[in-house]
């Protein structure tokens, strides 16, 4: 593993950390501040980093108490000033409605140096979908 992938693996596994206690700041510590998210739910996108805490704090207020959050099969590629990451990432938790949640869904990263520190400007996270129902497949499993 090169520096700058190491680098970026230390900071996957800070956002993987802050997810699990349900820390915003923490969790948006390495996005830019224009960062753009393709999010699993509505809408199409969310632009910037206040957008983003945000979306975190309406997904975090949903689960009581502490999230399970895991990323497997990650797999960084990194030059010196561009990189980006991919993974296969769970969730699983009590719901405050009173259910659960356990799905995975993918997730590509694009990463960009600046000012010396990497930083997400682009988050695509998608699930596939049954064409037959047009609903997402969130039972899927790796």
């Amino acid at each position: 593993m090169t520096v700058n992938e190491a680098q970026i693996h230390h900071s996957i596994e800070e956002r993987v950390i802050a997810t699990r206690n349900k820390d915003i700041n923490a969790a948006a510590l390495h996005y830019a501040n224009d960062v753009l998210i393709f999010d699993v739910v509505g809408p199409l996108q969310h632009k910037g980093l206040d957008a983003m805490k945000q979306r975190l704090a309406e997904w975090f207020a949903t689960f009581q108490g502490t999230i399970g959050f895991e990323l497997k099969d990650i797999i960084i590629i990194a030059d010196n000033n561009v990189a980006f990451s991919r993974s296969l990432n769970h969730v699983s938790g009590a719901l405050k409605n009173g259910g659960t949640l356990n799905m995975w869904w993918r997730e590509t990263l694009g990463w960009q140096k600046l000012d010396g520190q990497w930083l997400v400007t682009n988050a695509h996270d998608s699930v596939p979908f049954d064409v037959s129902t047009g609903k997402g497949s969130t039972d899927l499993k790796p």
